[in-house]
């Protein structure tokens, strides 16, 4: 420990930070928020709200003092040492002492002695001071050596075939003892263990079992909420959780969504579920059938924050689902002790709720051809914009064209051709149009032009007498 003492402005000579250190700003800041006056906040915390009351320390002489872990202990203050939370202490320990951290003082300590049921007649143990410096230089050397202990200890409970896991080891604060922390799902015979590692380690050896939620506490870890787990941060103690929970919020009892880290069940199932019991006390009970003179109604679910009850018909699916406040569903259990039926569930002026605002699909979202429909519209816009001539309409497009084709072809099992003359007479008229360069280039092109007609005009007779005898 550092003995010099902190740097404190004395008044009308307020210490310059120009004339300071590094070291002795740091003092300086150290004292502003002297750890004495600001407690330990966290895990295993406890709030000490008697604090403001003078004399309150004074009138109790017992001591809350933190370990490692989640370990706790309660101790008589017996030579009035003035402490305070944050304080490091030496405490009695068999054998030897123990360095721990003050957690609570006053009155309080009282209660949290009662709430973790330590007994009146329960062996006390005592402070014997103050840490030196001394003292947290042993406790420091033997938390060194916690780690490689585990790990050899780890392959030792391997050796011997148990079947346990070693999650961490405490070293007492004059080494003397070391705690070992396992995990077993079923009873283990760990006589030989503790004579190995008492051997081994040249220790006392305490072995304490602990459970899965001690563990994930101890190793921390990432919820799938986005925070850090509640056993690894500010939770006290572990209660038991049931399926009930789950149950009563209306949770689907999927156990990979309901086991957490330490394959238990969630704790913050429990967080709210007494305010879900209790706003349960204001709705109709799930059994209760509900008549009227056309049908059945059952129970299918219920909105708790909002006080509506949906029923139906059939007891095992969801048919003519009906929705109602929960004053309505009295309503009607009264009617039908009475020997009444009403005509509907709905009141008249739920009725003319629903009458008056139906459901309509703004968005179009539940239409499976909504994106159909845009393409059609398109589709006529471009239709709308193609231009008309000669007063008559505009033509039809290409493909309904191709699948007229190809009907008309179905029907004559040909395809529909033009005459061979008519296709002659065009293509003569088309050379009688075009105009000679020259006189002999036209002399010659009127020579080609015979020759070729002679010779197409008896093409055209064989073919016809090849018909003919066909």
């Amino acid at each position: 420990m550092d003995s010099e003492k902190p740097i404190i402005p004395q008044e009308g000579n307020d210490a310059d930070s120009s004339q300071l250190g590094s070291g002795d700003e740091l003092r300086l800041s150290r004292c502003r928020r002297c750890e004495h006056h600001d407690p330990p906040r966290g895990k295993l915390s406890c709030h000490d709200w008697m604090s403001d009351i003078p004399g309150a320390a004074d009138n109790c002489d017992m001591v809350e003092v933190q370990f490692k872990n989640t370990r706790k202990g309660f101790f008589l203050n017996s030579l009035r040492i003035p402490l305070e939370i944050g304080d490091t202490v030496a405490v009695e320990a068999s054998p030897g002492h123990d360095i721990g951290q003050v957690t609570l003082t006053g009155p309080l300590v009282r209660r949290q002695m009662k709430r973790a049921n330590v007994k009146a007649n329960a062996e006390v143990r005592r402070v014997l001071r103050k840490a030196r410096p001394a003292d947290l230089e042993r406790f420091e050397e033997a938390k060194a050596k916690e780690n490689d202990t585990m790990i050899r200890s780890r392959k030792i409970a391997a050796d011997l075939k148990l079947n346990m896991k070693i999650g961490d080891v405490e070293y007492q604060g004059d080494g003397n003892k070391a705690i070992f922390y396992y995990i077993a799902d079923e009873r283990v015979d760990f006589r030989q263990l503790i004579k190995v590692l008492a051997e081994t380690f040249k220790v006392r050896v305490e072995m304490k079992q602990i459970g899965a939620r001690q563990e994930a506490g101890r190793i921390g870890g990432i919820g799938p909420c986005g925070r850090p787990l509640c056993c690894a941060s500010w939770m006290t103690n572990f209660v038991s959780v049931g399926t009930a929970a789950a149950r009563f919020q209306d949770i689907s009892l999927n156990p990979q969504k309901l086991a957490g880290q330490c394959a238990k069940l969630k704790c913050c199932l429990n967080f709210e579920v007494d305010t879900y019991v209790e706003s349960l006390k204001h709705l109709p009970p799930k059994d209760v059938r509900l008549e009227t003179a056309d049908n059945t109604y059952y129970h299918f679910k219920y909105d708790v924050f909002n006080r509506t009850i949906t029923y139906s018909t059939d007891k095992s699916i969801p048919a003519n689902l009906v929705t109602l406040t929960a004053d309505r569903a009295f309503e009607v259990i009264a009617m039908n002790k009475a020997g009444e039926k009403p005509l509907t569930l709905l009141s008249e002026s739920e009725a003319n709720a629903t009458e008056k605002k139906p459901y309509a699909d703004l968005l179009g979202q539940d239409s499976i051809a909504r994106f159909d429909n845009a393409k059609k519209k398109k589709k006529r816009k471009s239709k709308s914009k193609q231009p008309k001539e000669n007063g008559e309409t505009a033509q039809q497009p290409q493909q309904q064209n191709r699948q007229r084709q190809k009907s008309d072809e179905n029907r004559s099992g040909a395809k529909s051709q033009k005459p061979k003359q008519e296709r002659r007479n065009q293509k003569n008229s088309n050379d009688r149009q075009r105009k000679p360069e020259n006189g002999n280039s036209a002399e010659q092109s009127g020579e080609h032009n015979a020759n070729g007609n002679q010779r197409r005009e008896e093409r055209r007779q064989q073919s016809q007498k090849q018909k003919n005898d066909q």
